[in-house]
């Protein structure tokens, strides 16, 4: 296989750097992924502004890697489009830092990166996992899911989804599949002032308030169990 690697945290990010090491046992790896962090940028590409790819070192043998200036959609669409000799066969996105499920998965660049290789007709698969320094169970069982889900058939207009809970191996209770998206929301956001301008303007900064909550079948129940939640998420159209 031939595969393109992206996310939202940056090509630094250690969690781009096990998912492609992963991914190199079961073929051919290319990362394109921003050259700093993008998260909550949701599908935005760029249009009015250039885009600057540049080659970068990888950590792990073999893999074929640029930074760019641009999206995690831009790297997808500028990834299979420019730097692989042809579309890849399927998109990884991740492993991002933090949960991408519930509501606040239209927000997700990781995601949204997920979306646009759906969009060129290429099979697509989001990572991510809690915010935690404990990753023993995504260590665990990313081969082993991947092996598994690379299989799945393409389905226009679907993503498949992961998310790995931060709880320890022992506390693991397994793999929960066809978990909905929940619509209730991971974080509930406000704005706190943080200053006032003298024209009568104010500044803002958002802040998010982990709002745990049950919604039995979904994805957020999933890994408020410590389970790992896998999902298929409908793009438009």
């Amino acid at each position: 296989m031939d595969i393109l690697i992206t996310n939202d945290d940056g090509i630094i990010s250690d969690g781009i750097v096990r998912l492609a090491e992963a991914a190199t046992c079961f073929g051919n790896v290319w990362v394109v992924a921003p050259h700093e962090q993008n998260s909550a940028t949701s599908h935005s590409i760029t249009l009015r502004q250039h885009i600057d790819l540049h080659p970068h070192d990888f950590p792990v043998e073999g893999v074929t890697a640029f930074s760019c200036s641009g999206t995690p959609a831009d790297c997808v669409r500028v990834g299979s489009l420019n730097i692989m000799p042809h579309k890849p066969d399927i998109v990884f996105s991740g492993i991002n830092y933090g949960y991408n499920m519930a509501s606040d998965i239209q927000y997700s660049a990781t995601a949204g990166a997920a979306f646009e290789a759906e969009f060129q007709g290429i099979r697509a698969i989001a990572f991510s996992e809690d915010f935690g320094e404990c990753h023993e169970v995504t260590d665990r069982y990313l081969k082993e899911l991947i092996g598994e889900l690379i299989k799945e058939p393409y389905i226009p207009g679907q993503i498949i989804n992961v998310n790995f809970p931060g709880c320890s191996l022992k506390e693991c209770n397994g793999i929960l599949r066809d978990r909905k998206v929940s619509r209730l929301a991971y974080f509930e956001d406000h704005y706190n002032e943080i200053e006032r301008f003298s024209d009568g303007g104010v500044r803002l900064m958002v802040e998010g308030v982990h709002a745990p909550a049950s919604e039995e079948g979904s994805d957020y129940d999933a890994v408020l169990g410590n389970y790992i939640s896998i999902g298929r998420v409908r793009n438009i159209g």
